[in-house]
């Protein structure tokens, strides 16, 4: 059976210039429709966003750059019960960008003031209270391999947006995708940290067919990382422009491992190295307005 997949790519049109301490004006939060297995996040022009199907933990792995295995201490509620958000900001949108076409530099930006925005919204409605703690730990070192980088360099009149990655149980594709954010997927699929030490810059296209280990998570593709949900089945070809179908799992293929190593020319190395988490203190139920 094929399996279920996600489509990581967000619509980010959002306002470059920003003041200190961003938050959303106003933020309706409700329970998500169980009925709706769908998990997503859109950014908008205002600088507000829309969100659907997300739990506590998502979210504090949104706000803060980290892969939903840093986040510890939250109770049991918080990677359950699923939220339906509407946030909107006055704050002055221009200039608008479309980040399908922006400059990493400007990716960058943007990501920055939703985070703080989403850190002040956990603050209010959750009462969230955290600290942050750096212990050795275990890693993946990403790094290229003997032979060198097989990967192609992306290209830029391809239908997918920049940076979009298609993942299912068996099958990884990317278009136009930096190593970083190759190594942050990983990072969230194998549940450890992921660091980039290949020092490659440029941004490429890929895909890549493994047969799936089931231990290992399927997470949410957002931006950010988040803990593994239902993502939707994946719809018929075209409906992802810029990719092609996944091919059938082959039970007999390569792990995940090999497959990095035989078809993108990298390799996964484990070693020991400093994991930052985030423990949180004090979190609440949100009340829905």
């Amino acid at each position: 059976m094929q399996g279920k997949s996600a489509f990581i790519v967000l619509t980010f049109f959002v306002s470059i210039g920003f003041a200190q301490q961003l938050q959303f004006d106003v933020a309706t939060i409700k329970p998500a429709d169980p009925n709706e297995p769908r998990v997503g996040m859109r950014y908008m022009p205002s600088g507000g966003a829309e969100m659907q199907g997300v739990t506590l933990k998502m979210l504090v792995a949104q706000a803060y750059n980290v892969r939903d295995f840093q986040v510890l201490g939250l109770p049991a509620w918080a990677s359950s019960d699923r939220y339906s958000i509407n946030a909107k900001s006055a704050d002055t949108v221009e200039p608008a960008i479309d980040l399908r076409k922006a400059t990493d530099q400007q990716r960058l930006t943007v990501a920055e003031q939703m985070r703080q925005r989403l850190q002040a919204l956990l603050a209010d409605r959750f009462q969230l209270k955290l600290h942050k703690e750096t212990k050795e730990g275990p890693v993946y070192a990403l790094a290229v391999a003997k032979n060198g980088p097989k990967m192609k360099e992306g290209d830029p009149t391809s239908d997918a947006p920049r940076g979009a990655m298609r993942f299912t149980p068996g099958s990884l594709s990317g278009r136009q995708v930096g190593i970083q954010q190759l190594a942050d997927l990983l990072s969230q699929r194998l549940g450890r940290p992921v660091l980039d030490e290949t020092g490659l810059q440029g941004a490429y296209d890929f895909d890549l067919t493994f047969t799936p280990d089931q231990s290992q998570p399927v997470g949410f593709g957002g931006p950010g990382p988040g803990p593994a949900a239902a993502p939707p089945p994946p719809p018929p070809g075209g409906a992802f422009p810029g990719f092609k179908d996944p091919p059938p799992i082959d039970p007999n293929g390569p792990t995940l491992f090999t497959a990095i190593q035989d078809q993108l020319g990298l390799k996964l190395e484990s070693k020991k190295g400093p994991v930052e988490n985030l423990v949180i203190d004090h979190a609440e139920k949100p009340s829905e307005n």
